[in-house]
């Protein structure tokens, strides 16, 4: 993927010039008067075209391009209405909120600054784009409590009628660990995760061997999961698991990869009650509804928004 990262940037920067320079600075869109020009698209695509594999300069491949610039402005456009919105709100993401999102993803990947930095050099990324990004993430997750997550309900019927349904799984949690293993693109995933189901792999053996992820030398090991900052992907995901478990094969940023949940010493799981669980339960119910209501609220902000896209 980095190689083909660095070959699409190449591409595009070569082909900078003249006619096509002024094509870059062509508009995309226009958002409540805030430009989005096709120099920005595009460079906000390149993450997604090298995911995809796609050349934006092969003819044949411009259907599937122009699927992946209009998915990429769809967001761009977003990013600048909660923007917009957080100014109106008066919500704002400090410096220093920022620096502690990137020590705890820092801290999560068992990196130091310097092997960090190195990381993000070699894949060609800024740190003020890293920056960039998390204060968007904070902004939303901001918005997200202010309009969106005090409006949503979850009640007491709701709590027992999950937990009654689900107690043979809601345990007590924690000293759990996760570990991950990505795939490599020369591997047969699927075979080796047969071999890790019927038991002639261990997940660790496997994760050691055929992993791609910086953790592969600790057989995948990821450390101690923290449910209250897990997106709800991975909640989701990893709700459904007692200690011991690994998942069927799921994609991960274009590779195949499985995750492994474990417990140190091999603590016996022990089951919540409604009270112990109640927690846990309302965040799995409110999740679905937050995000119902933020598309609501999302389109409402479209709907109010004077936009002009000129693709």
């Amino acid at each position: 993927m980095k190689k083909t990262l660095v070959l699409l940037l190449a591409i595009w920067l070569c082909g900078i010039c003249g006619a096509r320079a002024a094509q870059l600075n062509k508009v995309a869109a226009v958002v409540n008067g805030q430009v989005i020009t096709m120099f920005d698209l595009q460079k906000a695509a390149l993450p997604e075209l090298a995911r995809a594999r796609l050349n934006p300069n092969d003819p044949k491949q411009a259907k599937d391009v122009d699927k992946v610039f209009r998915k990429v402005l769809d967001m761009m456009i977003m990013d600048i209405l909660l923007g917009q919105e957080a100014k109106r709100l008066k919500i704002s993401v400090s410096p220093t909120e920022v620096d502690n999102e990137i020590a705890k993803l820092m801290k999560s990947r068992n990196l130091t600054k310097q092997q960090f930095e190195a990381q993000l050099a070699q894949q060609k990324i800024s740190i003020n784009e890293i920056r960039e990004n998390f204060e968007k993430s904070l902004l939303r997750q901001k918005i997200m409590g202010m309009e969106v997550g005090r409006k949503v309900v979850v009640t007491p019927a709701e709590i027992k009628q999950y937990y009654e349904a689900h107690k043979d799984n809601l345990y007590d949690r924690s000293g759990l660990h996760m570990g991950v293993l990505v795939y490599a693109p020369n591997v047969n995933a699927q075979s080796i995760a047969a071999q890790i189901k019927s038991g002639k792999l261990t997940f660790e053996e496997a994760a050691a061997k055929y992993s791609i992820a910086p953790n592969k030398d600790k057989g995948g090991d990821m450390g101690p999961v923290e449910w209250d900052r897990l997106n709800p992907e991975w909640e989701g995901r990893l709700t459904k698991m007692k200690s011991g478990d690994v998942t069927e094969l799921f994609d991960l940023q274009g590779r195949k990869a499985q995750v492994h949940l474990f417990r140190p010493g091999g603590g016996a799981d022990k089951q919540l009650t409604l009270e112990q669980a109640t927690p846990q339960i309302d965040a799995i119910l409110r999740q679905p509804k937050a995000v119902e209501r933020f598309e609501d609220y999302t389109s409402q902000l479209r709907s109010k928004a004077v936009i002009d896209i000129r693709l």
